[in-house]
């Protein structure tokens, strides 16, 4: 018998992966997915487990579901993903609204676990081996059609003293280059023009293959794909190879946007974290970087706070980023996470972390005001995703823009320019921080 069901994703993009491949499980198996909770038989909350903030906000969400269940709007309850894996016991017991729960490892099971809610009454819970789970499967895509993420490992092997990931998804684990080219394949035919690439760490794609990086080979391959963009997310600054860094900068698809998250720049931090970096390693990254690709923006994420942190480091850390001139980063408070090493050792509280992050951002702010007027009077291709009525402009995106993190750029256009299509726009001013322009 099929059944209405309704996803909610919480997190990163590689969770929302997850939530395409389990929307596809359960329409094979005949049920109809549908776009809005009310009046759905199952409800399905993929959840992110990473931060305590995130658990919060998976639990808001579950809450809020709870409502509809009582109002009789909703049927079913069943919550999927890091908090199901990480909060397994405490989902079940302090949350008994919800009815059953998948952990990391059993996201296939989705239209099994379904069965059980509604035909056998029974409170599903599956939590299978979060290292050998599969990775691949069909999805349905729940992003504008013109981009798409591809997932190509899973896990994490780095251990950082502050990240629970390891403990949620897994030890790493990387994708065969045949079943990613094929699924790449299947992407492009389908209209996809900006292709993603992410994973928790995609510098070390294919090493635990045979101990070589394979990065740069599987990019060739991507490249000859017929895609108009490449973007890279999640690359571990030592992992960075020559021949990673040739391949960026020699293929015309791959674009001159970098993600690599320092975190911190402070030596003794660094090492306390288990990172493997210094900070003369990480300028001398940059410095290479910017050397080698032309037009190169960086993004970064940074934690202040961090086990070690005084005045002084935060100070370099700021100075860092004065020198090092990283367009774009994400400043995120130190979160003492439970099971991890860093939250066993010495640290200032959550509001002064905040402070902290907030000084931090301060800088970032007047480092994108002069990248934005850096650029003033140039012309960029700018991917038009939609018309903004308060604004009376069309918005998109070019290559310094990644979605849903970097913001947009608003232009004008004399005729009307469909969302999914590449435009010329030239670069005349700021509106809130963002840049504008006109089409060309």
């Amino acid at each position: 018998m099929g059944y209405k069901i309704a996803f909610i994703s919480l997190g990163c993009a590689k969770n929302q992966v997850n939530c395409e491949q389990m929307m596809a499980t359960v329409t094979a198996a005949g049920h109809t997915v549908q776009a809005v909770p009310e009046g759905a038989d199952v409800v399905v909350v993929n959840t992110c487990g990473f931060l305590e903030s995130a658990c919060q906000e998976a639990i808001d969400n579950i809450l809020e579901m709870a409502e509809l269940k009582k109002a009789g709007q909703v049927k079913k309850i069943l919550v999927t993903g890091c908090m199901a894996q990480r909060y397994k016991q405490d989902v079940l017991s302090e949350l008994p609204e919800v009815d059953g729960i998948l952990g990391t490892g059993s996201y296939g099971d989705v239209a099994s676990a379904v069965t059980e809610l509604m035909e056998e009454g029974l409170r599903p819970c599956h939590l299978g081996n979060i290292h050998t789970a599969e990775q691949g499967g069909a999805r349905i895509l729940s992003t504008p059609p013109w981009y798409a993420y591809l997932r190509i490992a899973e896990g994490c092997d780095n251990h950082c003293a502050y990240c629970v990931i390891p403990s949620l998804r897994g030890k790493y684990r990387s994708r065969s280059m045949g079943e990613l080219l094929d699924e790449a394949a299947e992407l492009a035919s389908a209209g996809v023009k900006e292709l993603l690439v992410i994973a928790q760490d995609i510098t070390r794609y294919g090493t635990d293959f045979n101990g070589e990086h394979q990065l740069a080979k599987l990019l060739d391959e991507l490249c000859r794909l017929d895609f108009h963009w490449i973007r890279l997310h999640y690359l571990y600054p030592d992992e960075i190879t020559d021949e990673l860094i040739d391949t960026i900068a020699r293929q015309p698809k791959i674009l001159p946007y970098l993600d690599i998250p320092i975190q911190h720049c402070n030596d003794g931090i660094l090492k306390a974290m288990n990172r493997r970096d210094t900070k003369a390693e990480l300028e001398a990254l940059f410095a290479k970087l910017r050397a080698r690709i032309p037009g190169l923006v960086l993004r970064t994420s940074l934690i202040t706070g961090l086990p070690g942190e005084g005045e002084a480091e935060l100070e370099e850390l700021c100075e860092f980023l004065r020198q090092t001139r990283i367009e774009r980063a994400g400043v995120f408070p130190f979160s003492p996470e439970e099971g991890t090493r860093a939250a066993q050792m010495e640290h200032v509280d959550t509001e002064e972390a905040r402070r902290r992050a907030e000084l931090v951002v301060d800088v970032q702010s007047d480092i994108i005001d002069a990248y934005n007027e850096s650029v003033l009077g140039t012309e960029r291709e700018v991917l038009c995703e939609g018309f903004d009525p308060q604004a009376q402009m069309f918005f998109g995106r070019s290559y310094a823009e990644s979605p849903d993190i970097d913001g947009r750029i608003y232009f004008t256009a004399e005729e009307e320019v469909e969302p999914g299509t590449f435009v010329t726009v030239r670069l005349t001013d700021t509106m809130d921080g963002e840049l504008t322009g006109e089409q060309v």
